[in-house]
């Protein structure tokens, strides 16, 4: 048997495997569950929901109900009656020019000349001035050519329309236009004037775009005196200055809309002014259309009565200067209405006063108002704001619980599935999606009067008011988020509406089309009925584009002849085309509505929003619907022209607004937690009464646990923030007082407790220098330290000599040991070439005070008699013979401190022994 013993390794297990392998699954597992739980972190705060900052211009895929017409508009009008064609093919493509010349205008005009001066200087003089309307001077060509085509389209549309109302001529290559009511093609003419009055209306109220119009044009003139001292062709600037004038009279002097409807239409308008039918059809509109306004002005959710009015206004103005004459009645029923209106928002903070519009205008019909009739107005319009101002918290009252209604009926219908969608469902859903936006077009009506006449009025807001605005904007916001975040189910729900619906007309138009049928006696304008009616379902049997859309209307205005619908199917028809049209350009009509650029302007009431936000510590993703608003900002300044790098506008506007938000919210959150955790980790000392029950409590934990928002480029986190902040102090006021890390690190451990704050450890030695200075302090002011301080032999420590206090700070080999710890061995390097330096200096001048004749001669003599006496003295140098030295010494001069020579140079030998003691210290540390 050996005398080994020796281990039995066999095939048995113990189970010590097992326990291992289960106690790294179990950390593998923890390790799985976190991942997981940031990842869905971070999947919810990029995900779509309620609290989410979000920008559709943004999203990856965008969803468009409204279909693409990839059809001509000639095959789109084809019938077999031709003239009928090329009547309705020259108004649907004068329509449509118009919808493309306001798409342009908004996108590219209007909020060029909004922005304009916005980012750099206002004033009216200077170089900066100059060069902005320099860059900006190109753009100015462009509203030129603009302007001018606008003017030939609306001298286009006027010369067809009096062309197809022309009762002189009855030769068969003409449609009888008897009982033709183009309604539609007066509404698109009424939009284009309606443009050209907004033109005329920003430039007229942008005075520094004036003032820089006016010192860009002295600058031209004084160059004009000697073009060569610039280096430019007297040529070139003479035709410079022709367009600069050529600009200035149609642009800069807001009357573009007047030159418009006084233009000579090429000649024609003499044979326009006699045209009685023209005249007539005139009238008819404007009748109707006030009619309806009338009809509508109390209901304040219609989303297009206001544009409606605009519309009226302008072609009274144009008819009146087409036929030298209007109605009286219809001016008077005008001028009634305008008082009930105070103003109206054209764009941004642009507004437009109706009475101010007539009297320009219209000057000869408004000799019929008095005059104490017409400053009833300008009060009329003090007591409006006055009143709308006073009623803001109960029409947001009002608008609160109608929007909340409204959210839950939205939710709950589009659950159900669209294999169980009946007609009354699709009814229902229609009346929902155009409820929204009616919601919405009255909310961003009222935001915008309010907020514009305050300013044009120079009236504060009261804060009350300036909550409500706020409050409004949120709930717009929110309507245009509830129809993106379901915006699959209301692309859907549209498509089957849209068919619905142009089924229902389709019934109507049939049976229409039936009767024609069954009538034996032709005529030609039962012809040109029955090929109306044949477009109008050919144009409503595809999808529901503009074009076809617009065909179809203007297909049943000349279908409508010779009462070929009765009057409830004619109503029946209008209503559901309307609804046609809303739910077609839903998406459109939403964004228009939704559209809250206009508080680029009016960002004084941020500051009053955030505070009162953060001091109601309730709904603080509230926040988040501001932030999208503001967003809208940015996509009004892609049009800027007038800066060299437009987008420094948009970095302005961010900074602004993200300082704001840091000094009501941000700032004061993180103040306020960590005075929440300084007071639980010192709740042993003597404090304020901190009963929830009598002093209440703030419940931090609901914006902690916000979703980032999106702020413009940035998310912003709220936790992080404050984490970052947290970690910030943490390290700052440690490294400060470092025998303070107990009580933060208590704070940090009860942070992550309380809040669910993770914080970064600091990792700083605990109390390492709380009674010495630091080495590195030492070495840049050692001889400082040498002078303040004193080395001890036998405990080996530094001592300071005196102190102002009652206590003497001292530093041994530990607090060294310490810095060098913190610091890294890397400052050896330097403490011991800061310490060689400083002996190098001091032996310098100690070798200089042995050398000195007065000081070597003494010396000497001493040394010779004490080898002389040596025996004598038994090896000691007298006491009398050293104070007969010192006496001697001080007789070459003493200091203002009453040093003499002697007593320096035993300065100087401590110094050196200190320093030699510092180099041994951190040599031995």
């Amino acid at each position: 048997m050996s005398g080994i013993l020796e281990w039995d390794c066999g095939d048995e297990e113990d189970g010590t495997h097992k326990i291992a392998g289960e106690v790294q699954l179990r950390t593998y597992r923890k390790f799985l569950d976190e991942y997981s739980s940031q990842l869905r972190g971070i999947e919810e705060a990029l995900d779509e929901s309620i609290s989410d900052t979000w920008d559709i211009s943004r999203d990856p895929i965008a969803l468009k109900f409204l279909p693409h017409e990839q059809t001509s508009l000639l095959k789109l009008v084809d019938t077999d009656n031709k003239i009928l064609n090329k009547v309705l093919t020259v108004l649907a493509a004068l329509s449509i020019e118009v919808e493309k010349l306001q798409d342009e205008a908004r996108s590219k005009y209007f909020g060029a000349l909004l922005f304009y001066g916005e980012g750099g200087t206002t004033g009216s003089s200077g170089v900066d001035a100059q060069m902005s309307i320099s860059h900006f001077l190109p753009f100015l060509q462009e509203m030129f050519c603009f302007v001018t085509r606008c003017e030939q389209v609306v001298c286009q549309i006027v010369k067809q329309m009096s062309a197809v109302h022309d009762s002189t001529k009855s030769t068969p290559g003409f449609i009888s236009a008897s009982d033709v009511h183009f309604q539609v093609v007066f509404e698109h003419l009424g939009d284009l004037l309606v443009m050209l009055i907004t033109f005329d209306e920003i430039i007229s109220s942008h005075n520094v775009l004036v003032d820089h119009w006016l010192l860009y044009k002295r600058t031209v003139k004084s160059v004009q005196h000697d073009p060569s001292k610039f280096g430019i062709d007297g040529s070139k600037l003479k035709l410079f200055e022709r367009i600069i004038h050529e600009i200035e009279e149609k642009l800069m002097k807001g009357t573009i809309f007047q030159h418009c409807v006084e233009q000579s239409f090429d000649e024609t308008k003499s044979i326009i002014c006699k045209n009685a039918q023209l005249s007539e059809e005139f009238s008819l509109y404007l009748r109707g259309s006030l009619s309806d306004f009338e009809g509508k002005l109390h209901d304040q959710l219609h989303s297009d009565n206001i544009h409606l009015w605009i519309k009226g206004c302008a072609l009274c103005v144009l008819n009146f200067n087409l036929f030298g004459s209007l109605d009286k009645k219809i001016f008077k029923q005008i001028w009634d209405i305008s008082k009930k209106i105070p103003a109206v928002t054209l764009v941004g903070n642009i507004l437009w006063f109706p009475e101010t519009f007539l009297l320009a205008r219209l000057p000869q019909l408004c000799k019929m108002i008095d005059k104490k009739t017409q400053q009833a107005v300008q009060s009329n319009r003090q007591s409006y704001l006055q009143t709308k101002a006073s009623n803001l918290p109960k029409e947001l009252q009002l608008y609160y619980f109608q929007t909340c209604s409204w959210m839950i009926h939205m939710e709950t219908n589009l659950q159900q599935p669209s294999d169980q969608w009946k007609f009354d469902d699709l009814y229902n859903r229609c009346c929902l999606f155009l409820q929204g936006l009616q919601y919405a077009s009255g909310i961003s009506r009222l935001l915008k009067t309010v907020t514009n006449l305050h300013v044009y009025t120079s009236k504060p807001m009261t804060k009350t008011a300036v909550l409500a605005i706020c409050r409004l904007i949120e709930l717009l916001k929110g309507i245009q988020h509830m129809y993106h975040r379901h915006c699959m189910s209301v692309a859907e729900s549209a498509n089957h509406i849209v068919q619905h619906l142009s089924y229902q007309a389709l019934k109507i138009i049939s049976a229409a089309k039936k009767n024609i049928i069954q009538d034996k006696r032709y005529s030609e304008k039962r012809l040109d009925i029955l090929s109306s009616l044949l477009l109008a379902e050919s144009a409503l049997n595809g999808p529901g584009t503009k074009e076809r859309r617009l065909v179809m209307h203007l297909a049943l205005s000349t279908a409508n002849q010779m009462k070929t619908f009765k009057e409830e199917e004619i109503n029946m028809l209008n209503s559901i085309l309307f609804r046609l049209d809303s739910i077609c350009d839903l998406q459109d009509k939403l964004t228009l509505a939704c559209d809250c650029s206009f508080l680029y302007w009016h960002r004084v009431i941020l500051p009053v929003y955030l505070a009162n936000i953060y001091e109601s510590h309730a709904d603080f993703h509230r926040v988040s619907y501001i932030c999208c608003a503001l967003q809208d900002c940015i996509l009004a300044m892609k049009s800027v022209r007038h800066l060299p790098y437009p987008g420094d506008l948009k970095i302005t506007l961010e900074s602004d607004v993200y300082k704001l938000l840091e000094s009501k919210i941000l700032i004061p959150f993180c103040n306020d937690i960590e005075t929440d955790l300084r007071l639980h980790v010192h709740s042993h000392l003597q404090l304020d009464d901190r009963n929830p029950f009598r002093v209440g409590i703030n419940n931090f934990v609901p914006m902690l646990r916000l979703r980032p928002l999106r702020f413009f480029e940035r998310y912003i986190s709220i936790k992080g923030y404050v984490e970052h902040y947290l970690n910030q102090m943490f390290y700052n006021l440690t490294t400060v007082a470092l025998h303070d890390w107990k009580t933060y690190g208590k704070m940090r451990s009860l942070a992550k407790h309380k809040f669910d704050l993770t914080t970064v450890d600091d990792y700083l030695p605990s109390q390492t220098l709380d009674q010495g200075l630091d080495v590195l302090e030492i070495m840049r002011n050692i001889h400082i330290f040498v002078s303040k301080y004193l080395y001890n032999l036998n405990n080996q420590f530094f001592i300071e000599k005196s102190s102002n206090n009652k206590h003497l700070n001292t530093i041994n080999i530990r607090h060294i040991a310490n810095s060098i710890r913190t610091h890294g061995t890397g400052i050896m390097n330097t403490t011991v070439n800061f310490t060689y330096q400083f002996l190098r200096k001091k032996f310098f001048i100690f070798s200089q005070f042995m050398y000195d004749e007065h000081i070597k001669s003494r010396l000497i003599k001493d040394l010779r008699f004490f080898r002389e006496n040596r025996t004598q003295l038994d090896q000691k140098f007298s006491y009398e013979r050293a104070e007969k030295f010192n006496r001697g010494i001080r007789k070459l001069g003493i200091t203002e401190d009453g040093l003499s020579y002697l007593d320096q140079f035993r300065n100087l030998i401590t110094h050196i022994a200190v320093g030699e003691c510092v180099h041994t210290c951190d040599s031995r540390s």
